[in-house]
């Protein structure tokens, strides 16, 4: 394959410069000069086009819709060509059971669905194994730090001894060993929100050892609920020597949260300090996740299924009323206001007509608190998700824009209208950021999506526009390239992306999606 007349834009952060790509056996090498002695079995005439390096999306929720779905058009249509999973504590192996991994399936519906696909694998080797070249998209895992505590501790709330830390240890070596980019956590979300610092830092000594990175969501609700969750990330890297990512890294948007300024800062002073400490953004305002995660913890304690029945007890929804009356539920307040909460994944009978409506409208159609119908919507729909503002639009763009920082999607994908970012982050950085607004370069915001998460991860061979480097390209119309998805219309394609190859293979051919699924297994022990 030949790519010929367009700008590369390699990745590096460096200004573009005008040569060809070269494309046999999977790898590309950059042809200066005339390309008239070359011969090709496809030619591309990228005319007035951009030649960048496929984006690498950090923060991916496609655990099972890759499975599913294995060539699903609205990533490849914003030029993405590998997605990591495994993130905020939530991936779906190792488990030492197919029981554990199949509760796991449906405590975290919310966020990753719970297609009609075998769930037969139970180590990161195998889990991997099921994507490669069968996945449109290249695929990297985390080992989640919920998978952890499942096989070693269960699904309690009980600090985990010592035999059980070192047996997590275990665990965690293996995984990595089968080729996971390190740990990850959700701590906000049960089991894995179970785990104390110590804990933590234990396990991410052997993410140290094994070459690994500590990507994390962090414990929103501790201490002030500003800085105090961050200092907890940046302790563990401290007292582990590991390289700490924390993902979806915004000012959250609260009226009586600190600013920007004061996050900024702090990973500006660990750096200075030596703590290798990286981010990632979305560009968007709105954020969502599973609807279990409105309930406080003690009722999302011990698995869906003990949550299920503890939502169908009187006395539970008396006491969880009385708590949304005190503003006193879990990461958000959902009564005061509940309004701008968007409820999506509504499966069951009765409640599919509520699909895409606002908490507050429910309430009133159902005639009901807003404690009952939470507990009603998680308890009947598994796959029940919630979109709502998140991030603070004023200084979105100081992280998105931050040297220091990603770009991510956080695509949570079950409802019929989730956030825009899943259909829409990648092109909406290029059109809106870079082109619009002038907030970035071209090359900088390439770097973001590129080379950058490459060398984060160690993924040998991708993220930059050079010779010997494994073909995953991105063309694109740099005067073109927009995200129309807005939250009001979510689900709309992205715009300007022109060709997409994946391993040497296109699957986006002129805006138009092949059946090619060329997606390999990417990892710390393998290319």
């Amino acid at each position: 394959m030949l790519i010929h007349s367009g700008l590369i834009v390699d990745g590096t952060g460096n200004p573009g410069y005008r040569a060809a790509v070269y494309v046999r056996d999977g790898h590309m090498r950059i042809v200066r000069g005339s390309t008239e002695h070359i011969k090709a079995d496809r030619t591309i005439d990228a005319s007035g086009l951009t030649i960048a390096p496929g984006f690498i999306d950090i923060h991916s929720h496609s655990d099972l819709l890759l499975l599913d779905t294995p060539n699903p058009d609205f990533k490849i249509r914003q030029g993405v060509t590998t997605e990591i999973l495994g993130v905020d504590g939530l991936s779906y192996a190792p488990f030492n059971d197919l029981d554990s991994l199949k509760s796991f399936v449906a405590q975290n519906a919310g966020i990753g669905g719970y297609p009609g696909i075998e769930y037969t694998w139970r180590t990161v080797g195998e889990y991997l194994d099921r994507f490669d070249r069968r996945s449109v998209v290249n695929v990297g895992t985390f080992v989640g730090n919920t998978a952890l505590r499942v096989s070693a501790v269960g699904w309690g709330n009980q600090p985990a001894s010592r035999r059980e830390i070192r047996n997590m240890q275990a665990i965690l070596r293996s995984a990595m060993h089968d080729g996971a980019l390190g740990m990850s956590t959700g701590l906000d979300y049960p089991p894995g929100c179970h785990a104390d610092t110590q804990e933590l830092i234990e396990l991410a000594r052997v993410v140290t050892e094994m070459g690994g990175v500590y990507h994390t969501h962090v414990r929103y609700r501790k201490g002030d609920q500003y800085l105090d969750p961050f200092i907890e990330a940046l302790q563990i890297g401290r007292e582990s020597g590991v390289p700490v990512h924390i993902t979806h890294f915004s000012r959250v948007a609260r009226p009586d949260g600190g600013g920007a300024k004061g996050l900024l800062d702090l990973i500006d002073n660990a750096r200075a300090e030596g703590i290798d400490v990286t981010f990632d953004s979305y560009p968007y305002q709105w954020g969502g996740s599973r609807l279990a995660l409105l309930l406080p913890e003690w009722i999302q304690r011990d698995g869906y299924s003990a949550t299920c029945s503890r939502l169908h007890d009187p006395d539970v929804r008396l006491r969880l009323a009385a708590e949304l009356d005190e503003g006193a539920t879990a990461q958000y307040d959902v009564s005061k206001p509940y309004s701008d909460i968007r409820i999506g994944g509504l499966t069951a009978t009765g409640h599919t007509a509520f699909e895409g409506r606002y908490l507050s409208e429910i309430v009133a159609a159902l005639g009901v608190s807003p404690a009952e119908a939470i507990c009603d919507l998680v308890a009947e729909n598994p796959t029940a998700s919630f979109t709502r503002t998140s991030a603070d639009p004023m200084t979105l763009w100081r992280f998105v824009c931050h040297p220091l920082g990603m770009i991510a999607s956080d695509a949570v994908t079950t409802a019929l209208a989730p956030s825009p970012r899943v259909y829409g982050s990648f092109p909406r950085v290029l059109g809106d950021f870079v082109r619009e607004e002038n907030l970035l370069t071209l090359p900088e915001a390439i770097r973001k999506m590129t080379s950058y998460p490459a060398q984060r991860l160690g993924l040998t061979g991708r993220g930059l526009i050079a010779d010997g480097m494994i073909a995953d390209i991105t063309v694109f119309d740099a005067q073109t390239v927009r995200a129309p998805a807005t939250y009001e219309r979510p689900r709309l394609l992205a715009e300007g992306v022109k060709y997409v190859i994946v391993s040497g293979s296109i699957v986006l051919d002129d805006t138009e999606m092949t059946s090619n699924t060329p997606g390999r297994k990417v990892g710390t022990t393998f290319l």
